[in-house]
């Protein structure tokens, strides 16, 4: 009689690609309840901290805020479900480099000898660049972005701000940023895959400039400063992909 094929049995990694389709999933189904496990870990070990992460997220809203106003919450539940998000998108973010690495290891039996040297630099500069835009948009761009808000506030209206609202403004900003850095990592993946050349790049430079301000006029709040602070990194990580292209052109020569 046949047996099915154990969940436990891990297959060699330089034959999976020969595998069928049922191991593939079976492989994938493993990487995924591992990713989900390190999650779960992370988000219950980070739960008694909920408040005290919370405090430490709106730390920059409330050092602009006058000293008679404080936040507040429209909802019943706010309380605790605002802090719980932030708990589990901390949860996400530090799990990151392990979601990553596991998406690595299903991944990389398909992939030649040289797509694996290529890969593992580009996924380790992904992670420190997308944590690097994270930390910027906390310490540089959320606090000259509250100020400016606070700053145009009418005199008479006193601002008090929902934890909720606030939460859903950081989270999206964190993400925006975050991808934004990624600028060099998907300047090199287009180099290197053969779309676009340094030398084209070049020739349209003024164009990605413009580019760079017109997009964040559309995923930044209507300010000036906010805009500003998302297009001048935009710019700027798109000449640093563009100097390590020309550099990954010149060892292909």
């Amino acid at each position: 009689m046949s047996q099915l094929p154990s969940n436990d049995i891990m297959p060699a990694p330089e034959s999976l690609e020969q595998m069928p389709i049922t191991q593939h999933l079976i492989a994938l189904r493993r990487h995924l309840f591992k990713i989900v496990g390190v999650t779960l870990l992370l988000f219950f070990i980070l739960l008694p901290f909920r408040n005290t992460t919370y405090q430490w997220l709106s730390e920059p809203l409330r050092r602009q805020m006058p000293s008679t106003s404080s936040m507040i919450a429209t909802d019943v539940t706010a309380t605790f479900m605002a802090p719980f998000k932030l708990n589990l998108c901390v949860a996400l973010m530090l799990a990151m480099p392990f979601i990553l690495f596991q998406l690595w290891t299903f991944i990389k039996p398909a992939l030649y000898a040289k797509e694996r040297h290529l890969a593992i630099p580009l996924l380790v500069g992904s992670i420190v660049l997308f944590y690097t835009g994270i930390a910027f948009a906390y310490f540089i761009a959320l606090p000259g972005i509250l100020h400016f808000f606070m700053s145009v506030s009418p005199e008479t209206v006193a601002p008090m701000t929902d934890i909720n609202s606030y939460l859903d403004f950081c989270l999206k900003l964190f993400l925006v940023f975050g991808f934004t850095f990624e600028i060099p990592i998907a300047t090199l993946l287009l180099i290197l895959i053969g779309i676009v050349s340094t030398q084209s790049l070049i020739e349209k430079r003024r164009f990605i400039v413009v580019g760079c301000f017109f997009i964040s006029m559309f995923i930044t709040p209507p300010d000036a400063i906010s805009m500003i602070m998302l297009a001048v990194p935009m710019w700027l990580l798109f000449e640093l992909g563009l100097l390590f292209g020309k550099m990954l052109e010149k060892r292909r020569a």
